[in-house]
């Protein structure tokens, strides 16, 4: 279940993170949903810092950031009614709006588009952090603090593990890994993501042609979001803005990860295991089936904070495979599910190719 937060914020860390900011540096941050890598968002070189750090394809979008009452006028060039509506009931917290990007905006937030997502996090460190940062009227762009494309990290400790600043051997990492590492100025401290899944996406820039659409489900639902607004968001189409973890294969851990419903998971899990093969478990609803196994509440809010720690635990196991049991499809889990979908995307056959090997 959901945690809450009890984190000492710091003033003398969150002064040094924001000037590392304001130099043009990158500084890793707590959220509600999951750490952040962040950036000065009108900094082209700065943002241009982390996608070097991410391995980011650069026409992928990121995220703005911005303090409790800060003025959306600036960042964006329209704000529809819809825009405001949402914000007065879900900001700070964990929903990101899309929406027309101000001329003046960088478009290396954007990823070359004519939009911009931005969004108020929750959590203490981050307000104090955004509050600091330009007393209060910068923005700081911040996709998740790992490797692109890997599972999100929801500790400070997953940053530095994601990013090797904790490996004292320095011919044990690569290259890459080192200038990644070199790159990330200051990790701050905030205890464990209390969502522990990325924020909601809605894309409002296209109202007039194509009304609200769901870019990307999170902890605040559709059905919260009709709510407010007066009309349910659509399913994404071929023409919707790129935003920020929706990529197919995406969220995925280094060891393949598959999915199946209880029985079926026994049962494979018991062919596996005949071949010798390793395997670590995560279930909701099953009696312990291996050495290595992580059992979520069976609560969507529960499960989704308790997700990508599991998920980074079973690929430090040295198991081959990863099976996870199949949530319910009920609409509450629609978060979880997409994640976990483009976490098993790139391990498609993963099993019958264990399987038939000698």
């Amino acid at each position: 279940m959901k945690k809450p937060h009890h984190e000492v914020v710091d003033a003398v860390d969150i002064a040094a993170a924001a000037a590392v900011l304001e130099e043009g540096g990158l500084v890793a941050f707590p959220t509600e949903t999951v750490y952040g890598l962040g950036a000065d968002a009108e900094n082209p070189a700065a943002v241009a810092r982390i996608y070097q750090a991410k391995g980011r394809p650069n026409d992928h979008p990121v995220i703005v950031h911005v303090a409790p009452g800060a003025d959306l006028d600036y960042w964006v060039s329209e704000i529809p009614q819809e825009a405001r509506q949402l914000v007065a009931a879900f900001w700070p917290g964990p929903l990101t709006l899309i929406l027309k990007r101000a001329g003046h905006i960088p478009d290396a937030v954007s990823g070359g588009q004519d939009t911009v997502g931005i969004r108020c996090p929750s959590h203490p460190v981050a307000i104090a952090l955004l509050s600091a940062f330009k007393d209060g009227k910068g923005g700081v762009a911040a996709p998740s603090a790992n490797k692109f494309g890997n599972v999100s990290p929801t500790t400070a400790q997953h940053v530095r593990d994601e990013f090797a600043l904790d490996d004292e051997d320095e011919g044990s990492i690569s290259d890459e890994d080192a200038c990644s590492a070199q790159l990330l100025n200051t990790v701050l401290e905030g205890g464990p993501s209390q969502v522990g899944i990325e924020s909601t996406i809605v894309d409002l820039s296209r109202l007039a042609t194509h009304g609200p659409v769901l870019l990307r489900p999170g902890h605040i639902s559709a059905e919260q979001i009709a709510d407010v607004i007066g009309r349910l968001p659509a399913a994404p189409d071929q023409a919707a803005p790129r935003a920020s973890g929706t990529l197919e294969s995406h969220y995925a851990p280094r060891t393949p990860v598959t999915m199946l419903d209880g029985d079926a998971l026994t049962a494979t899990l018991a062919r596996l295991h005949a071949k010798g093969i390793k395997v670590a478990v995560i279930a909701h609803a099953l009696p312990t089936l291996a050495p290595s196994q992580r059992l979520l509440p069976a609560d969507p809010a529960g499960y989704a904070y308790g997700l990508y720690a599991a998920l980074r635990d079973m690929d430090q196991t040295g198991a081959d495979v990863i099976l996870v049991q199949t949530p319910p499809q009920d609409p509450q889990w629609l978060g979880v599910n997409d994640r976990l979908r483009r976490s098993v995307f790139g391990s498609a056959g993963i099993i019958d190719s264990l399987l038939a090997f000698p």
